[in-house]
Order: C-alpha cells, then structure tokens, then sequence
C-alpha cells in the first residue's frame, strides 16, 4: 500500500500543492519550522481516516479566507490503483469521492488506504487524561474493526441525547424523566457493552506487541502491562439505574465507556506518575508501533507511516532505533533536521518559502 501522488487547493497554508512521493521506504519531508510540513502529512491522513489527526475542526482545514479546501490522491494496494478525492466546504457537509464514487460509508476507505501516524503529540498518551487513551483505542478499534466507527457514532448519539435529557431535569428526578432514561439506558446499555468488550479485547491483543515493541526500542525487558478499566461494574444496565438519581442531580452521564480508561503499568506502577519521561516517551513510540503491526498482520497489508517531526523529542540512540524498527513500506517522515544515523532518504520533498499563492513541492531521488 502507498500513495503515489498528492494534490492540495486551500488546504490549511497551501493555496496549491502537488508532491509526488516514492512507493517504498522514507520520503523526508524537509524545510524550517512553519512552512507546512505536518500540513501535508496531515492531509494524507484525512484522506484515510476522514479526521486530522491533530484533532482540529474542518474548517480550521481549510485555508483563511477561502470557503472550502480540497485534498486528492492516487493511491495503491495490491496493484489496485485508486483515485480519492475529499473537499472540505465551511458549514457544509464534506464530499468524498472514490474513483469518481461518492463514499457510501466511511470505512470502505480502509479497503484502498490505511495510515498509522506517529506525532510529538504521543506523549500524553502515557501522562495525558483518559481521553486521549479512549481516542487511541478507539482509532486502532476502527483499523481493525472498520465497522466498529458507526458503532462508536451510534454510542456517541446516544450519550449525547441523554446527556441533553439529564440537562433539561435541571436537578428534577420525575416519572417522566424515568421514562424517557428508560429509552436511552436500553440503547446506552447495548452500545456500551458492545464498545467496552471491544476495546478489552483490543487492549488484550497489544499487551504483548507493546511489551515486544519496547524491548526492540531500549533493548531490554522490561515488565509493561496495559489494563482496561470500567467506569461500572457488573451488567451496564443496572448500573445505569441505579446512577440515574445522581446523573439527573449532576446533569450529566457519569457511567459508560466514554468514562473508561487504559491504565498503562511499567514494574507493577502506572507509567503516567512513576516511569521517567524517557520511559514514558519509549512507551508512547512501542503503542504506535504495536498498532502498527497488529493492522499489518490482520490486514496482510502495510499501513502507510506518517511521522511528524517525532525525532525533536528523542535522543539518537531512540531515533536510530526507531528508524531500524519501521517496517518495510511507504514512510513520510516531516523534519525541520537531518535524519538520525546513517538512515538516508530514497526521496526529499523540499517545503520552500510558502507565501500567498503557496509553492508546488515535487519528491526527488536523493
């Protein structure tokens, strides 16, 4: 699998773009500090997942001033080639095309393109709040599961509709807020389940592949656990009826997956207060790497790498190591810096000086 041709109007600081890019090993993708590197990278990701993996909002895509952005590829798998084609239009809904198709459903992408991106960012998946475990459990869940991205939709609906109930009983337990809780905790309870057996089952098949991942990175054995953790006990259901007076009371849902965590151990210690900062980085690179080869071995096929400027916040020997670990495949690899080691590029994409109308960036063999 690899993409094999970009091309970027309005999108985030590029008025137009059009970056070729080798099929096999990293493309490095070069230039000073905002000029739009991570721009690029981020607009193949969206092309894969639909979303930026910076988690910003549409518009935020779309370049100052402009009304819509829009972002294209040929992409290839198994010899197949594909042609997708997005557009970002402010208050609007987007437009996805495949091969001149509209997208009926959003994980038919991952039939012709899968990414796995490595950002700065990783970090907090070790030290940051739940959420940002949730969110990485959630999107290895859909590489895996494609189908399981409407039943993470269909949850989210639903929280959010008894979440706005529990906020119009402005603190008033009722018969009829009873009621109508009947309603929502029938489909909460379904949903829910479904999502947490999921997510328990996926955090069971990484354990392993972290703790392999993290030997291969500092070169040592080193006892990681990773552990799913309900915010209920017992059949969700119950649970529901028996927080119902206290959700009302707070006006928000206090039970349920989007309450749920995965506690990362390091020697029988939770690595978010105890394992050192280099630990916890090392941790961070082996989940991505883990979910890596977890969609590479279901898939038999290899995810396109994205790194963004993650060797800033690594030492050489880390970077190195990292560098030796990558699978064979397509790598894009942002860098305001040479590469680690004696790694060498097979193509360079140089971001000049982006000013109104932008710059075309076109890959070359070093």
């Amino acid at each position: 699998m690899h993409i094999g041709h970009l091309w970027l109007r309005d999108w985030r600081s590029w008025e137009h773009a059009e970056v070729t890019f080798s099929p096999d090993g990293v493309t490095a993708i070069v230039g000073p500090n905002g000029r739009g590197k991570t721009n690029i990278l981020e607009a193949v990701a969206w092309l894969a997942t639909l979303e930026s993996f910076r988690y910003a909002p549409s518009d935020s895509l779309i370049r100052s001033g402009c009304t819509s952005a829009v972002v294209r590829a040929e992409t290839e798998i198994e010899g197949r080639k594909c042609l997708i084609e997005g557009e970002i239009r402010s208050g609007r809904q987007d437009r996805v095309q495949v091969n001149r198709q509209p997208l009926r459903r959003r994980s038919d992408l991952s039939d012709v393109f899968r990414v796995t991106v490595f950002t700065p960012d990783d970090l907090d998946l070790v030290k940051g709040a739940p959420t940002e475990r949730r969110r990485f459990l959630d999107e290895f869940g859909v590489a895996r599961f494609p189908s399981y991205y409407s039943t993470r939709m269909q949850l989210e609906k639903v929280l959010r509709q008894r979440a706005t109930l529990l906020r119009q009983a402005v603190g008033k337990f009722s018969d009829v807020i009873a009621a109508t809780l009947d309603v929502w905790d029938v489909q909460l309870a379904k949903l829910g389940t479904e999502v947490a057996e999921l997510r328990e089952g996926l955090v069971l098949e990484l354990e392993p592949l972290v703790q392999d991942a993290y030997q291969d990175l500092v070169g040592e054995s080193t006892p990681l656990s990773l552990t799913y953790q309900r915010s209920w006990d017992g059949d969700l259901g119950h649970a529901l009826v028996r927080s119902r007076r206290e959700d009302v009371r707070r006006g928000t849902n206090s039970l349920g997956p989007q309450r749920d965590d995965m506690e990362i151990g390091i020697h029988g210690m939770p690595a978010r207060s105890r394992a050192s900062q280099g630990e916890q980085r090392s941790i961070a690179l082996a989940l991505r790497l883990a979910v890596h080869r977890a969609v590479m071995a279901a898939t038999r096929s290899c995810p396109v790498l994205l790194l963004d400027d993650v060797f800033s916040e690594l030492d050489n020997r880390r970077s190195s190591r990292l560098l030796e670990l990558l699978p064979e495949g397509q790598v894009l690899l942002a860098s305001a810096s040479a590469l680690p080691g004696s790694t060498r590029a097979v193509g360079t994409i140089d971001v000049e000086c982006v000013g109104s109308t932008g710059l075309a960036s076109t890959g070359r063999d070093q």
